[in-house]
């Protein structure tokens, strides 16, 4: 008889715990952003496959054709290329502008250039679609592999300041 009244005391016990652990729990806006306001544009903090991101790649070089031939990388990679053309010059390895729906795609692109993409983050913009503008310290794009290692390197997409991240499905 005294096992089951332990046994009963500890059930009670353990269903006190856990609802004291569910409504104190201060993971319920997990994912929302610190100081999140109302207002802000939604970043879309998806990462990417290839196949889904749209890029307008840019020659920010003296280099002729070089955007046409890493768009022919970037198709081979997968990539949805929109659009091919000029820039103004670029020291840069390259630049990334893009807008809160292209946060996860950009994400990905950076590691492309093994995180030596300068970003350009602009709230205005109301497309998914990231430009990309070869600049003169470009060489060539990353590997399969190196890829992988630089995403593993970059971690999860973080949404930019003053935006509220949202996973899109």
């Amino acid at each position: 008889m005294r096992a089951l009244v332990v046994v009963a005391l500890l059930a009670i016990l353990a269903l006190i715990f856990t609802v004291v652990a569910l409504v104190r729990d201060t993971q319920s806006d997990a994912g929302l952003g610190a100081g999140c306001q109302k207002g802000w544009p939604e970043a879309d903090v998806t990462l990417r496959e290839p196949a889904e991101v749209k890029i307008k790649v840019l020659n920010g070089t003296d280099q002729v054709g070089l955007a046409s031939k890493i768009s022919d990388d970037f198709r081979n990679r997968k990539f949805q290329v929109e659009e091919t053309g000029d820039a103004a010059k670029s020291d840069n390895i390259a630049v990334l502008r893009y807008g809160p729906k292209g946060v996860g795609s950009a994400h990905l692109l950076r590691a492309y250039f093994l995180n030596n993409a300068a970003a350009e983050y602009d709230p205005e913009r109301a497309d998914a679609t990231v430009d990309i503008i070869l600049g003169s310290a470009f060489q060539q794009l990353a590997t399969t592999t190196e890829v992988n290692q630089s995403l593993g390197d970059l971690g999860a997409p973080v949404a930019p300041p003053d935006t509220c991240p949202v996973q899109e499905e």
